[in-house]
């Protein structure tokens, strides 16, 4: 989902052709070109991959989302809700 979102989030943009790119997205999928281009990317160690997700994580509302998580002592116990109490 993070790789799709990486290589496939910035094709939709701008909203106007949202629906025509979504769509080439989709046949990408159903020919195999976004499988064959996610492996590939693998292959090589997932250059792009790991470059976006080190951009991603840079950005402020990274930083932000940490420290609102901090003051949040039932997410940063690993749950939001205890399944075995609810």
């Amino acid at each position: 989902a993070e790789y799709g979102e990486y290589v496939s989030g910035p094709r939709i943009l701008p909203y106007d052709e949202t629906k025509a790119k979504m769509k080439a997205i989709l046949t990408d999928i159903q020919n195999g070109k976004f499988v064959r281009d996610f492996m590939l990317e693998n292959a090589v160690g997932q250059p792009s991959f790991k470059a976006t997700r080190r951009i991603n994580d840079a950005h402020q509302i990274e930083a932000t989302g940490e420290k609102l998580r901090g003051m949040m002592p039932w997410i940063s116990a690993g749950k939001m809700v205890d399944k075995t109490k609810n």
